[in-house]
């Protein structure tokens, strides 16, 4: 049985704390489908900015169970259309096709605003993952993903992925290819390389956003367009900025510290203390948090848990946490190991859960291995860069009034 906690005020709490615009277009009926879902941080984002979570995809069962989890434990309503598990390949060669056509028609007829989002697998263009490209099957469903955005022509959709599908010189041509079809399906682009930090998460985490918006909507908000992509400066991708990263990074932060098991460090001046590990850890007390014990066990004692001075992540494996400083990018596969501050551990699932910016009530199941947990977190947008994208679009789509 799924268990539920204190969420219903969190729901409310939040929904209290958005902006009169998020108001307005909650009762536009703005509708998401999301496609490559995982385990819900992107869609979750989306919501708290006042949206309406209605369809689901994700191929994995193990993320959509962690899905399903989360929206129960946190008192959400289940999408209006649904689930399905199942390959996004399926939307547009196989026998989900139609069906997705049929959805997207009542989706129509039922809201103001119809947009898609998603973050199709990454590794493959990943600098430390596999760097397959466009031929590796990950890589393909990049494609996969505009191809179901040319054939259903949302009002607007959302994409993102790692940076280097945007900087790799050997992955850029693929991605400009994409916009291109994109461009001739009639939409207009806007793109940015974000930094998670940039909204206040704990977390150095680059990723490329490309957002567009069918050129008819634009048209008659009386945008004036020349060209494929939107005026400089017409996108509001810098308001929901709250930490400009030129700010944050030519701050005094520790460097690094000899590591000693359960030491006490103070917190140094002239940081922002709010994008810490440490403040993170005490803001969802970890500690408490349903998920604190699933951390990964070494098999080979602690000698190396104990040489790694804490802020030292300057090796790919092995990088010891600061608890006065952000994290660096929040990712577990090939072989990368992130060690509590000052114990002698991995951090939890807890622990990584905060570090991705998500509240305190979100939770995982007991029964989901670590590996899937832990690989369901590393492959998840940061919650509130989740939110303050969703904020973003419904700020720019709301000159339409």
């Amino acid at each position: 049985m799924y268990r539920f906690f204190r969420s219903f005020s969190f729901r409310v709490k939040l929904a209290q704390q958005e902006t009169s615009s998020a108001t307005t277009f909650m009762e536009k009926q703005v509708t998401i489908f999301s496609f490559f879902s995982g385990a819900g941080f992107l869609d979750l984002g989306f919501e708290m900015a006042g949206c309406r979570v209605a369809y689901v995809n994700e191929v994995f069962e193990p993320f959509m169970d962690a899905y399903q989890y989360a929206r129960q434990c946190l008192k959400l309503p289940e999408p209006e259309y649904g689930y399905y598990l199942g390959s996004a390949i399926d939307f547009v060669e196989g026998h989900q096709k139609l069906a997705l056509t049929k959805l997207v028609r009542t989706a129509r007829n039922n809201a103001n605003v119809l947009g898609f989002i998603g973050g199709s697998p990454c590794p493959d263009f990943s600098v430390g993952g596999k760097n397959k490209g466009r031929e590796g099957d990950h890589g393909k469903l990049s494609s996969t993903y505009i191809d179901i955005v040319c054939q259903q022509k949302p009002d607007f959709f959302l994409f993102e992925n790692v940076q280097g599908l945007w900087k790799t010189q050997k992955h850029r041509s693929f991605y400009e290819e994409n916009k291109q079809k994109l461009h001739e399906a009639g939409y207009i682009t806007t793109e940015r390389l974000i930094n998670a930090i940039e909204y206040g998460v704990p977390q150095d985490r680059n990723r490329i956003i490309l957002i567009g918006f069918r050129k008819e909507i634009l048209l008659k908000m009386g945008i004036a367009l020349d060209g494929v992509d939107l005026p400089p400066g017409v996108f509001p991708w810098e308001k929901y900025i709250i930490y400009p990263r030129a700010k944050v990074f030519s701050c005094p932060w520790n460097n690094k510290n000899l590591f000693q098991e359960n030491s006490i460090l103070e917190c140094p001046e002239d940081i922002y203390e709010e994008l810490t590990v440490e403040h993170w850890f005490k803001k969802n007390n970890v500690s408490n948090h349903p998920n604190a014990k699933h951390h990964f066990k070494p098999r080979q004692g602690m000698p190396r848990f104990e040489s790694v001075e804490e802020g030292d992540d300057s090796k790919k494996s092995f990088k010891r946490l600061h608890r006065w400083r952000y994290s660096p990018t929040v990712c577990y596969g090939n072989n990368e190991v992130h060690l509590h501050p000052y114990q002698k551990r991995r951090i939890s699932v807890a622990e990584a859960l905060a570090l991705q910016s998500l509240p305190k009530e979100f939770y995982f199941p007991n029964h989901l291995s670590l590996t899937n947990m832990f690989k369901a977190i590393g492959n998840g947008v940061p919650f509130l860069a989740a939110k303050a994208l969703g904020l973003s679009i419904f700020d720019f789509l709301r000159i339409s009034e």
